[in-house]
């Protein structure tokens, strides 16, 4: 997503608001009336006013849940980019993919491991645990 995005929509429809998920550019963070995650974007969006109108950066699949899901609601949902370009990553998170990746760790392989640089492990350590807490 970019910036530009953000203006070419807004200009078509001023009352529009703009959420984005934290991973988007900087640029389009700042651009974007709210920041949240995954959930926030769903508590946000859900809880809107009838008649209101959104413009989501985050992944197209949840996107176009939220747009059918709040439509019957009056609550209009835009995918941010006009060039739809799905997350590859994020699209690969379905049923099969999950009972691939299972079955492979019970057969003792590990599949997609990631590798993070310690210095950045310690800090997402940090990171994740305040999120846990938090969560409870």
């Amino acid at each position: 997503f970019r910036p530009e995005h953000i203006d070419q929509y807004k200009k078509r429809y001023p009352e529009t608001r703009v959420i984005s998920h934290p991973e988007c550019r900087f640029e389009v963070c700042q651009k974007s009336d709210h920041v949240g995650s995954t959930e926030y974007i769903l508590n946000t969006v859900s809880s809107a006013e009838p008649g209101s109108r959104w413009l989501v950066g985050t992944e197209l699949n949840m996107v176009s849940r939220l747009q059918k899901q709040l439509e019957p609601r009056g609550i209009t949902v835009q995918f941010m980019s006009p060039m739809v370009c799905m997350c590859s990553t994020m699209f690969r998170i379905n049923p099969q993919h999950l009972l691939w990746t299972l079955e492979s760790l019970v057969a003792g392989e590990v599949v997609n491991r990631i590798e993070v640089a310690a210095d950045d492990a310690g800090q997402a350590r940090v990171a994740l645990n305040r999120m846990f807490e938090v969560s409870v």
